[in-house]
């Protein structure tokens, strides 16, 4: 039997995106799911935007969208993401999926179907991003850094599967787990705690705490969507600010600074030594004690990283 599937969306001031996104869900080759959508905090036309988009489109699926209102303190993604995938949770039955989305992102077609096809109870499915192409004229500077990054972590990804590889997430494998694309049970997210209430970062918080619950945390090639190139985001500290960071570095024609791989090797055997001396939570713990590995190499150009 397929599992039930609710598709779990924070959106805060999205009035320009949300519907995008919903008429991609309508899109779907799976339409057999709900979906929750938390409006937070926002003083323009989000809720009704979903709303209008949502009869627009003559979906099949189900539509439950609230209004909160976060006190200050409160008023950020990771109060939005838990409100949205707590409202996902209690729509769905403990052996279904939850599949948490940004309200910038657009999914292809099979993404819900091909998220179900990887899913299990222990897995926690993070989804590559890809920016979206819609806007690759208008942030083409943008799109080419972001080749030379995905190469540079390929070649990282390649260097980490040779030395320690992870037998349930074997290659090729890509390495994104972020809110914009992410599936696991509704057992395991309530074994997880839930998503932390962080301003920033929330979803990776999540990611760890259920990896710590027994989840295994995979990265198919072929579970993806398209996210916006923005500079200007909802939440300190995520994906926006790195694009603009991204764009800074294209105005001022300046090269970021990564580690060079000589780094990533020394960690990964490092990391080896250690699920041989320790507990996965142990060596969870005394990785994150480490020194940051110092940004020390030109970012490889796609000539030079092949």
């Amino acid at each position: 039997m397929t599992p039930a599937v609710c598709v779990c969306i924070p959106a805060r001031n999205e009035a320009e995106h949300i519907g995008r996104l919903i008429d991609a869900l309508a899109q779907q080759t799976v339409q057999t799911f709900a979906v929750a959508i938390c409006v937070n905090n926002s003083s323009d036309a989000t809720h009704a935007t979903a709303v209008d988009a949502m009869l627009r489109s003559h979906a099949a699926f189900d539509l439950h969208i609230v209004q909160r209102v976060f006190e200050p303190a409160r008023a950020h993604a990771g109060s939005a993401r838990r409100a949205a995938m707590d409202m996902g949770a209690d729509l769905i039955s403990s052996e279904g999926m939850l599949l948490s989305t940004d309200a910038d992102c657009r999914p292809p077609l099979d993404w819900v179907e091909t998220n179900l096809r990887h899913f299990s109870a222990d897995r926690i499915i993070g989804g590559r991003i890809e920016l979206d192409e819609l806007e690759a004229e208008t942030a083409a500077g943008i799109f080419l850094l972001r080749r030379r990054f995905d190469a540079y972590w390929r070649a990282v990804r390649a260097i980490e599967d040779a030395i320690d590889p992870v037998p349930w997430d074997r290659p090729p494998r890509h390495g994104d787990h972020t809110g914009a694309s992410l599936a696991l049970s509704v057992e395991l997210y309530r074994q997880a705690g839930g998503v932390p209430l962080l301003s920033s970062g929330e979803d990776r918080a999540l990611v760890e705490a259920a990896c710590g619950a027994g989840g295994k945390l995979i990265h198919p090639y072929a579970v993806w969507t398209r996210a916006s190139a923005r500079t200007a985001g909802r939440a300190s500290g995520g994906m926006a600010a790195d694009m603009q960071q991204w764009m800074d570095y294209v105005a001022k024609e300046k090269n970021p600074m990564v580690p060079a791989l000589s780094h990533w090797e020394e960690r990964a055997r490092w990391r080896l030594w250690a699920k041989g001396e320790m507990s996965a939570a142990d060596c969870l713990i005394a990785e994150r004690a480490l020194a940051p590995m110092p940004c020390d190499m030109p970012l490889p150009t796609l000539e030079d990283i092949g």
